[in-house]
């Protein structure tokens, strides 16, 4: 019997296949015209996975947010699985502001001074509040909950902690997810300046911080995936599928690259994330 989460991997690409992955004349749509090697990859990605492709187009955009959709879902489902590895009461949102968390609920006040005062706004910036595509959030829990085990807190102690209900938290952002469903060199930083904002902007623990890709490039996974400090890690939607099709290649270069971004832990599966978000 398959695992539950292979079974829900097959369900993503059946997803992905019926309302996403369309293929236009030679080339699929999350492949690059102009790059013989994403084409190549590509389809080498779409034959490795099996199910049948449909002709067609989807605007970049369109397939952006289907895209966002389809991961939600998905993650959704899997954490949902994995209470007893992290209990808690789990919400999965698209599009949500972070100053609606606790970390980050002062760039309300921060953002209304900066707007108030132009020569503050020219000392330190602007455009702190962000909205993640997706956002897993935690809800505080009450201290019935808490005290289950024994009675742990009590009115006269831990009355700053976020994870008491009592003590008036928000909900609490557990993940920022940017979904790309390619990455092209004039948009290939957008997930770093975001997840920046989440480090310096914080007052409280640091929310994972991911991404998930469909892009066939080595190369461009690289210019995300590579370093450290910012992104926890990268996720693509189909790697081993990816890994087969790049190493049946004669691309030295790429086979290397993508060698070394999963053997340096930089580039994982999409079914690792739930799990890596479970830590």
């Amino acid at each position: 019997m398959k695992a539950f989460i292979r079974r829900l991997r097959e369900d993503f690409h059946k997803a992905a296949f019926a309302d996403l992955i369309r293929i236009d004349g030679d080339t699929v749509n999350f492949a690059d015209t102009s790059s013989r090697l994403s084409k190549l990859f590509a389809s080498g990605i779409i034959e490795n996975i099996g199910f049948k492709l449909l002709p067609g187009k989807k605007s970049g955009q369109f397939a952006g947010r289907e895209f966002e959709g389809l991961v939600r879902k998905f993650i959704e489902s899997y954490f949902l699985k994995l209470s007893h590895l992290r209990p808690g009461r789990w919400g999965f949102a698209e599009g949500r502001s972070i100053a609606e968390f606790e970390q980050y609920a002062h760039l309300v006040d921060l953002q209304a001074a900066t707007e108030a005062n132009p020569k503050l706004a020219a000392i330190i910036g602007g455009d702190y509040i962000i909205k993640p595509d997706i956002v897993v959030f935690r809800d505080p829990e009450p201290d019935e909950d808490i005290n289950k085990p024994e009675t742990l807190v009590d009115d006269q102690v831990a009355r700053l902690t976020a994870i008491r209900k009592v003590n008036g938290s928000r909900k609490i952002l557990h993940a920022s997810i940017s979904c790309k469903w390619t990455i092209r060199s004039d948009r290939s930083q957008n997930s770093r300046t975001e997840a920046l904002n989440l480090i310096r902007n914080r007052k409280g623990n640091l929310p994972h911080i991911m991404v998930v890709t469909a892009e066939p490039l080595p190369g461009r996974l690289a210019s995300i995936a590579l370093g450290t400090g910012d992104i926890d890690c990268v996720y693509h939607f189909a790697l081993p599928e990816l890994q087969k099709a790049v190493n049946a290649s004669d691309q030295e270069d790429s086979i290397e690259l993508l060698k070394t971004m999963v053997e340096g832990r930089r580039l994982r599966d999409i079914s690792d994330l739930p799990l890596d978000m479970a830590v």
